[in-house]
């Protein structure tokens, strides 16, 4: 399935982090929250990405990219647990945990 558009281009998309994850891993309320929390950051880090992409937030010429990188890196670490995303998830992966 390509999920390739005018909006999304699947090849920009960072390797996710989230590869390596197995269940059994996750024994306690504490650390699934922290996977949601670390979810939400990446989601939230692909979205401003994605849509601070084309602005000179950061400047232009060389460096503003890395510039813009870290920035939205930050943004998403500072700002995981807070959109409720993670919540939702935390809730969902809970309520169905075997």
């Amino acid at each position: 399935m390509d999920i390739t558009n005018q909006f999304v281009d699947v090849n920009t998309i960072k390797p996710n982090k989230f590869q390596n994850l197995d269940q059994k891993n996750i024994k306690t309320d504490d650390s699934l929250k922290g996977v949601c929390d670390s979810f939400e950051a990446f989601f939230m880090n692909q979205f401003l990405e994605l849509s601070l992409k084309d602005t000179s937030t950061a400047g232009k010429g060389t460096g503003s990219e890395i510039i813009r990188g870290m920035y939205t890196d930050a943004l998403s670490q500072e700002s995981a647990g807070t959109m409720g995303i993670s919540d939702m998830l935390y809730k969902f992966l809970s309520e169905n945990k075997s």
